[in-house]
């Protein structure tokens, strides 16, 4: 099997081949025009490469990058598709087995997907919540997926080399740094939300600081989802931290050196804090959405029920997008003031 790095190659290598297939097709077409009307002398034919307009020419999509410029950005996009279409297949809205959509109705479930997919090699997240937290808290929490998704899908054999190329072609350290929340952004989640122009399919639950994220995929979205992400999850990563700073605590007093007695300190600190956040976030905002057991509409489109759950998801300049519904005349009950 090829490793990820010679597939993307070969993939780059392809749409180029395309790319300059397309050009010749549209200057001889040109010429024809122009030979037709009696004005070769008169009206160029020649067509640069940059005004082929094919999505994945990269002459077209980076005009004014060097050529190394556009193959590096090539890569970085190829990789982000690729951690698009592996959370699709996390959650099930794609399957390594068969291609196109395989659950995007509302209230799919896996038992959906089994039906179209009867052996995955890959299988959905049983809940459909993907836990996104610094650190390897949870078994099943999207980077432990996409590693997953890694070994599944191009072979254990290369995954030490697959991981890194995908960390080098995002521009990360680690995975993990693409994922989660930093300064309030993620950029896996940034990505996400351009990709479908404001009107994501994948919903982050996210505490206010981002220490807690979760991910869940809205046409698998149940009344109870909420419930999911706020006992499973939320509640168990609190507890999980209370005992590391139970840890912490006792070493900063322990047998160790001033400087390892310090640095536990720190940390126990660091972590209280966090959990100051995420004890803020499900009394205020989680629980009691959880206890309204929201029903959404996807015929509502995307936007609108998004806008329902308020502050328990990411903000991604939802005011503005506030007042794009408030102008299409949604009753105020269906949206309450308080949300965003």
């Amino acid at each position: 099997m090829k490793t990820l790095e010679q597939i993307v190659a070969q993939h780059r290598e392809e749409w180029a081949a395309r790319s300059r297939a397309q050009q010749q097709l549209e200057i001889e077409n040109n010429e024809a025009v122009a030979k037709l009307y009696g004005l070769e002398d008169e009206v160029p034919s020649y067509v640069p490469l940059e005004r082929v307009s094919l999505t994945n020419n990269s002459a077209f999509r980076w005009p004014n990058k060097t050529p190394e410029e556009r193959d590096t950005l090539f890569t970085e996009a190829a990789i982000v598709d690729l951690v698009s279409y592996a959370v699709g297949c996390m959650l099930g809205r794609y399957s390594l087995d068969k291609s196109g959509l395989i659950l995007a109705d509302q209230g799919a479930t896996v038992q959906d997907y089994l039906a179209r997919v009867p052996s995955p090699t890959f299988p959905p997240d049983a809940d459909n919540v993907l836990p996104i937290v610094d650190g390897d808290w949870f078994e099943d929490d999207i980077v432990a997926k996409f590693r997953e998704f890694l070994c599944v899908a191009f072979g254990e054999e290369h995954f030490e080399g697959n991981l890194h190329f995908v960390e080098q072609a995002l521009g990360v350290k680690t995975l993990r740094d693409y994922f989660i929340s930093r300064g309030g952004k993620s950029k896996f989640y940034d990505d996400h939300v351009k990709r479908y122009k404001k009107r994501p399919i994948y919903w982050l639950f996210s505490s206010p600081k981002g220490s807690f994220n979760a991910l869940i995929y809205m046409h698998r979205y149940t009344p109870s989802t909420v419930s999911t992400v706020l006992n499973e999850y939320l509640r168990e990563y609190e507890a999980k931290l209370e005992a590391s700073v139970h840890n912490r605590e006792r070493e900063a007093v322990g047998a160790g050196s001033p400087r390892q007695q310090a640095a536990a300190a720190k940390e126990a600190e660091h972590l209280r804090k966090i959990l100051m956040e995420l004890g803020e976030y499900e009394h205020d905002v989680l629980y009691p959405l959880a206890t309204r057991q929201l029903v959404i509409d996807l015929d509502d489109g995307v936007l609108v029920n998004y806008l329902r759950f308020g502050k328990a998801l990411r903000n991604f300049g939802l005011e503005k997008e506030r007042k794009k519904v408030e102008g299409w005349g949604w009753p105020t009950n269906r949206l309450e003031s308080s949300d965003v």
